[in-house]
């Protein structure tokens, strides 16, 4: 291959990909540390035809790792969602150059060494002084840890990608027409009648025993599943090895206390560790704590009752946590929520007679083409009169009389006609490049659940699972 491109026509191609080197494999040998030399099956994934193996995604994920800062690196291992989140990434996007593979090789296309060579000899990394260098070829290779015949494969399939994908990026033409529609939709202004009927105008008076209680049976307070959750923390800077590896060592020490029969308390207190009791809370009214993020809740919600759990590691250290009641979701007693009853009983008095007003008014709308107390006012979508009735006005036929039911008020709308909009060249032509990007994402997307439902995805869980053991 390297005899074939020092000999190659210096004729350039337009380059597929732009810097596709620039970064260190650092992870190659993770695959055989964690499985052993043994290991025979190492498929994490396979896309259609395509197996994705822990080599691959130990490269990739290296990859994304060496185009990070430090900073962002040290974040990234002390963060278990932050890695979560990196590995997962590494995976879509090995299953998306996995699936074009597969396109390419299913419509045939072919690329050959010539024009290999020819793509390698244009690369700016391999060139000194404007020239291609074997020289530059030969050590950019060696600190890549990349073969001649791994990097063509490399950069071939680069290519193939580029030809089964390239159509996604040709613009669309939208036609005039469209234009014109999503322009009169948009900009169009509609001129409308309506009367406000405001529930705080009516005075319902106070509610008798028989009455809330009748209103409760109807409206039921029910009170969430909330548990009762301590936790012990062992502190560390967990991007600094002494500082894990001390913090490690003491968490294991409490852990096992706990599990010998002493409290997370007394625990916590030998080993001069954190102890937190954070009382009863229900999942969307959270403690103010930084250790109870949004996964952290998860975990807690999905743990069992007087059940402590591993050993987590956190942005903060280590960490134990045990849900020590659960209170399960119940009706709330009469007499707790009466004052909540007593306002909620008011308001849907209020608003049952706001809405026979509202009936009235309509009714004489519709007889006699009169409204009371009406505001006549001109709207866009998103200005002159209350969302609500913006809403409506502009989703209703011209002519059209109806009751919009608001948070603490109804409106009775008449929508009179529409006001076509005057035409800005510079508006029109925003539009049509913005339904041209909207059309060509759609496009990609369309595409894009072809590819999937083409090539499915099939995990190999023995093997993804021994490979992303927590």
């Amino acid at each position: 291959m390297l005899e074939y491109l020092r000999n190659a026509a210096d004729k350039p191609l337009a380059k597929i990909l732009i810097g596709i080197l620039a970064f260190s494999f650092v992870g190659w040998g993770v695959a055989e540390w964690i499985f052993g030399g043994s290991a025979s099956d190492t498929t994490l994934v396979r896309v259609g035809n395509s197996d994705i193996t822990i080599q691959q995604f130990s490269l990739e994920k290296s990859r994304e790792l060496a185009l990070m800062t430090r900073d962002m690196q040290r974040e990234t291992y002390a963060d278990p969602e932050l890695m979560d989140a990196l590995n997962n990434n590494v995976l879509s996007t090995l299953s998306g150059q996995a699936m074009a593979d597969n396109r390419a090789d299913d419509l045939g296309f072919v690329v050959s060494d010539a024009q290999i060579a020819r793509e390698i000899r244009e690369f700016p990394e391999f060139q000194i002084d404007g020239q291609f260098s074997t020289y530059a070829f030969d050590n950019v290779l060696m600190n890549s840890g990349y073969s001649e015949a791994a990097f063509a494969d490399v950069l071939r399939r680069q290519v193939l990608r580029g030809y089964t994908l390239g159509a996604m990026s040709v613009p669309l033409n939208v036609p005039d027409f469209a234009v014109m529609a999503a322009y009169n939709a948009r900009y169009g202004q509609r001129q409308i009648d309506f009367a406000t009927v405001d529930f705080d105008d009516f005075d319902v008076g106070t509610p008798t025993v028989e009455q809330l209680r009748a209103f409760y049976d109807q409206n039921p307070h029910v009170v969430p599943e909330q548990r009762t959750v301590s936790y012990v923390l062992i502190p560390a800077e967990m991007d600094t090895p002494d500082s894990y590896d001390a913090a490690y060592e003491r968490a294991i020490l409490v852990e096992d206390d706990i599990i010998a029969g002493d409290t997370m308390a007394d625990a916590a207190k030998k080993h001069d560790a954190k102890y937190v009791a954070l009382g009863t809370f229900d999942a969307d009214n959270r403690p103010v704590d930084e250790i109870l993020t949004d996964k952290m809740m998860n975990r807690i919600f999905d743990m069992e009752e007087g059940l402590e759990s591993e050993l987590l590691e956190t942005k903060q250290g280590f960490l134990i946590v045990r849900v020590d009641k659960i209170i399960p979701s119940h009706n709330a007693e009469f007499d707790a929520v009466r004052d909540e009853l007593t306002d909620g009983w008011r308001r849907a008095e209020q608003r049952k007679q706001a809405y026979v007003r509202a009936n009235e008014l309509l009714v004489d709308l519709n007889k006699t083409g009169n409204l009371s107390g009406k505001k006549t006012v001109t709207v866009t979508r998103t200005s002159g009169a209350p969302l609500d009735v913006l809403s409506a006005a502009f989703n209703s036929p011209i002519g059209n009389n109806q009751i919009v039911n608001g948070t603490d008020k109804f409106y009775v709308l008449h929508t009179e006609k529409e006001i076509a909009p005057t035409i800005d060249d510079k508006k029109m032509a925003d539009l049509r490049a913005e339904m041209e990007k909207v059309s060509n994402r759609d496009i990609a997307v369309d595409y894009e659940s072809f590819l999937k439902r083409t090539y499915p995805v099939k995990v190999n869980e023995k093997v993804f699972n021994r490979f992303f053991a927590q």
